[in-house]
């Protein structure tokens, strides 16, 4: 059984239903609500399937001087009828739309139309009033005598008949129907004792005396059945009966502490073309009594719950019994117990249990309680669940309070595991689609019955200390609230558990402030077993949710410390990459060897931050470190690169790194890296031997002595000979090549080089002790010495392998090289020939000396002197912009050529003449020539190279005058 605390509804007014008599009886209660916990705590508590609320409103100040006693529920609105005799009109919230003061004793009954327009009302002053809710009509009925039911036609503001029924002390049951000449009463029933209670529902009316409950059908005009009253129920006058209609056909019975539920249906008989149709006879209509059974307690209400019944149960006590009293004089022993509310199946199964903590129980005894409900069908039920806005209203009245029940909702039963602590169920429930959303709502929390699912079960995960799992269902619980999420954030980092929260902090819907997100980065910043949750965070988050400058605050101090990891580093630079910082974060991947540190450089245009981790980057990748130093050696030396590398020896092959680095500078720069080539000498004895003899050829800055004891130890030969050759030892390099080589071409080769004839005999002499040598000496010296001087030097007796072949290829390779130098001779002595008639072809030609004032001069001449000008294709134009200073003259009229401002033709035999003195003279030499023409049968004015000459043949075919020296043609001639 559950114990109830209720709140009232929240009303405008803001009254909350409550009055002193609650603070004079708190005494008293929490003896007993002790008891009640023990007890409950013994016992598994079963969830209520009712909730209650106080009615406010008005209902606190009427009744704090009048006491209630009936009440009845429409559509729109209730009527609570009192003691005084008033009839109070409430709306649902309890406040006071109208009243009437209908009669001056207890009102007893009241009854609306199913319009709700109309409200009835019979009293202990012998009258039945019906008014009017929205007009000012009235209606009036005296009948002398207390009269303690009344039922209004459902129909009565629809019909003129405006019919009621209605019964008292005087054991008449009145139906009383408007007529052409008035009201008329007619008697349904009388003689068996008083009538308790009368209902009427569509065509039928049930009502209750002395003998038992009987139904009346107005619509045939005729009784129904009859019900004998309960054995061994108490008299009416202590405990009324309670009708209830659940449907158009089914009556409950409550009396005593009996319950029966009687189904009224009209019997149908087949017709003659196969049809159905009611028979209107008494007799035919059928009665079953479909539910009964016996409680254990006193029935103050009953009404229906959807396939179940609410009853409103008094539990009688020793001095209940038979004994009469009246309900408006509440008995002074104060001994009597709550009124409960249970729910019970047709077949009397308790389905739940709960006790009501009204205003005055102890005082109150079972005819003091009334229930009614709304609304009266209960159609809307089906599968154990109410359609939304058909929830039943039930109300519970007793002398000083009204206390409304209604089925628990979803978000009841969710509130109420999360009170018993069963958040996971709560959370089931709200996943399952059960809940609202505005129960994960952070705004919403008016309401005093429903709680925060998501908060509640978060809170009772921190006290359990299950940090991880509160975490974990933030996102659920949450969700988009931005509020929420802030306040969670900032709870988990009071208690220091922040790091456990941040994989779940959403960046978008909702976005968070800034200070959320940074504080969670600083949180996992300073906790090191949290540095890669840190690095994976930096890394997810979008940069534009959080500023980095808060969270590089925090990780800074920690650098050069023992709690700065390498996660906590490569997370520092990321962030200083979100600050821009470029060059800090360059340091850091520098210092962590990432792989994508070189596009990093490029990116970002980092060439000056390489000057401090070049090992770093030669460590990581030294085939794209060199070309990068080497590409930077202007911002980075290579004194600066090779001083780090020496330093870092410690921490890798850095001789290794310096022969890369040098190597490259060398070939891209020979005298850039200089200083070190003394190092890179003995690098390349190391590490590259193959390249050491061209590098030894190709640079001058290495110290030969200090290069040749490198190639002794290393035993490099080729090296030595190289060297010693350098340093003038040529015969102890010969020596090398000899006797260490063992290569005879190479010596010949070597000796060749050096352009010594001693060499050539200390070749021979220390090859004639070695006859193999002496033979390939033979073969190699055609070209560089004379082979019968070989053969005359080698010792007579000496065997010399395969002499006759050589002696023959010796011959042959001599014959073949005489041939050559003397077709090379002929070749080098006709290049001659021609050379010195392309010099002479050339000489022949003048150069045409133009100025600019001249060249316009001679444009605006006649025709002829324009002709004359043309220039042959065998004469070269050189443009003078400035007048001719100096000694010259001209050949023909020995004027300098400074006095006339004309152009001027010099050949290459030093004579110069004025371009129209020259012109004039050619003129009269072409003139002659025209007379001896056919004498002279076209022989050149030149020698018999002339005829080769392209040119010279061009310009006699075209047609114009050879440009000639008129001294030296004139002498030739």
């Amino acid at each position: 059984m559950n114990h109830l605390t209720m709140a009232p509804i929240p009303s405008e007014n803001g009254v909350l239903g409550d009055d002193e008599r609650e603070e004079e009886e708190d005494d008293s209660e929490e003896d007993e609500e002790e008891e009640d916990v023990v007890e409950e705590e013994e016992e598994e508590e079963e969830e209520p399937r009712l909730k209650y609320q106080r009615m406010g409103g008005s209902i606190p100040t009427l009744l704090s001087s009048d006491a209630a006693c009936c009440i009845a529920i429409a559509e729109r609105m209730i009527a609570l009828g009192t003691h005084d005799g008033t009839v109070h009109i409430l709306d649902f919230l309890g406040n006071q739309v109208k009243e009437f003061r209908a009669h001056n004793a207890t009102v007893n009954d009241l009854s609306f139309d199913i319009e709700g327009e109309y409200i009835g009302s019979c009293s202990d002053d012998g009258y039945v009033v019906i008014n009017s809710l929205f007009t000012d009509e009235k209606m009036k009925f005296e009948y002398h005598r207390p009269m303690k039911a009344i039922a209004l036609d459902p129909d009565y503001a629809k019909k003129t008949s405006r019919r009621f029924v209605a019964g008292g002390l005087a054991g008449h049951l009145f139906f009383n129907t408007k007529r052409w000449l008035g009201y008329k009463d007619q008697v349904l029933h009388s003689g068996e004792g008083p009538i308790h209670a009368v209902k009427w529902r569509a065509s039928l009316i049930a009502w209750a005396n002395d003998a038992g409950v009987k139904v009346y059908d107005t619509a045939n005009d005729q009784r129904i059945t009859f019900i004998e009253r309960p054995r061994g129920s108490p008299r009416p006058e202590i405990l009324v009966p309670h009708l209830v209609w659940q449907d158009d056909s089914l009556l409950v019975i409550g009396w005593g502490t009996s319950v029966k539920i009687a189904s009224i249906r009209a019997n149908q008989y087949n017709g003659t073309n196969g049809t159905y149709r009611n028979v209107s006879k008494s007799s035919m209509n059928q009665v079953d009594i479909v539910a009964s059974f016996q409680t254990s307690y006193f029935i103050s209400g009953i009404a229906p719950f959807g396939d179940s019944l609410v009853v409103l149960a008094y539990i009688p006590g020793e001095e209940d019994g038979e004994k009469e009293f009246s309900s408006t004089i509440p008995s002074r022993q104060g001994n009597a117990q709550r009124p409960e509310v249970r729910i019970v199946t047709w077949n009397n199964d308790e389905l739940a249990t709960d006790a009501l903590p009204v205003h005055g129980f102890e005082h109150y005894k079972a005819k003091d309680y009334t229930l009614a409900h709304a609304p009266f069908s209960g159609s809307s039920y089906a599968g154990g669940q109410w359609a939304a806005g058909d929830e039943p209203l039930y109300y519970i009245v007793s002398p000083k309070d009204v206390v409304i029940a209604k089925p628990r909702d979803t978000e009841d039963h969710i509130s109420w595991l999360l009170q018993h602590g069963w958040h996971e169920k709560a959370l089931a429930a709200v996943e399952a689609g059960q809940g609202r959303s505005e129960l994960l709502d952070e705004g919403w929390g008016g309401c005093p019955f429903c709680v925060r699912v998501g908060s509640r079960y978060l809170d009772h995960l921190i006290v359990e200390r299950k940090y991880a799992e509160a975490a974990s269902l933030c996102p659920k619980l949450l969700r988009g609230s931005a509020s929420a999420w802030e306040r969670w954030v900032f709870h988990f980092a009071h208690l220091r558990q922040l790091p456990v929260l941040v994989p779940y902090m959403p960046t978008e819907n909702p976005r968070l402030r800034d200070t959320a997100y940074e504080v969670a980065l600083v949180a996992l910043a300073t906790s090191p077993s949290f540095h890669k949750d840190l690095l994976s965070t930096v890394k997810s988050w979008p940069p534009v949710i959080y500023s980095a400058l808060p969270v590089i605050s925090a990780i800074e101090p920690q650098l050069n410390t023992s709690s700065m990891t390498d996660t906590l580093k490569e997370a520092l630079a990321e962030l200083y990459v979100i600050d821009t910082q470029y060059e800090k974060a360059f340091a850091l991947y520098a210092d962590l060897m990432k792989p994508d540190i070189f596009y990093f450089i490029e990116k970002h245009n980092l060439q000056d931050a390489i000057r401090e981790k070049v090992a770093q980057l030669m460590i990581l990748d030294c085939k794209r470190a060199v070309p990068l130093l080497i590409q930077h050696r202007d911002f980075i030396t290579p004194s600066e690169v090779v001083s780090q590398l020496l330093d870092a020896s410690k921490k890798c092959d850095s001789r290794y790194f310096l022969h890369l680095y040098l190597h490259a500078l060398f070939e891209v720069s020979p005298h850039a890296g200089k200083d070190f080539h003394d190092m890179q000498v003995e690098l390349y004895a190391d590490y590259d031997p193959k390249m050491l003899l061209p590098f030894l050829r190709s640079s001058q800055h290495y110290m030969l002595e200090k290069a040749y004891e490198i190639c002794i130890k290393r035993d490099l030969l080729k090296e030595q000979v190289f060297i010693l050759g350098r340093m003038g030892n040529t015969k102890q390099a010969l020596a090398v090549i000899i006797n260490q080589l063992g290569d005879i071409e190479e010596a010949v080769e070597f000796v060749n080089m050096q352009h010594d004839d001693e060499l050539w005999e200390e070749l021979i002499r220390q090859c004639l002790n070695k006859p193999e040598m002496v033979g390939v000496l033979l073969e190699h010296t055609v070209g560089n010495l004379d082979p019968l001087y070989i053969v005359n030097m080698v010792p007579n007796g000496l065997e010399i392998p395969r002499l006759r072949d050589r002696l023959v290829k010796i011959i042959t390779d001599y014959r073949t090289e005489t041939s050559l130098r003397h077709g090379c001779n002929d070749i080098l002595k006709a290049d001659c020939v021609n050379l010195l008639i392309k010099y002479y072809k050339e000489a022949r030609h003048a150069i045409y000396l133009r100025n600019e004032e001249d060249e316009a001069r001679v444009k605006r001449s006649d025709s002829r002197a324009s002709q004359a000008t043309e220039r042959p294709l065998s004469m070269k134009t050189m443009e003078v912009k400035s007048k001719t200073r100096g000694g010259g003259r001209c050949c023909m009229c020995f004027d300098p050529f400074s006095i006339q401002n004309v152009s001027v033709i010099v050949f290459f035999c030093c004579h110069a003449y004025h371009m129209n003195c020259l012109m004039d003279s050619t003129y009269s030499v072409s003139g002659k020539q025209g007379k001896g023409a056919a004498s002279q049968q076209g022989v050149s004015d030149y020698d018999e190279y002339d005829n080769d000459d392209d040119d010279d043949e061009d310009d006699a075919s075209s047609g114009v005058p050879r440009m000639r020296c008129i001294l030296c043609t004139t002498a030739a001639g």
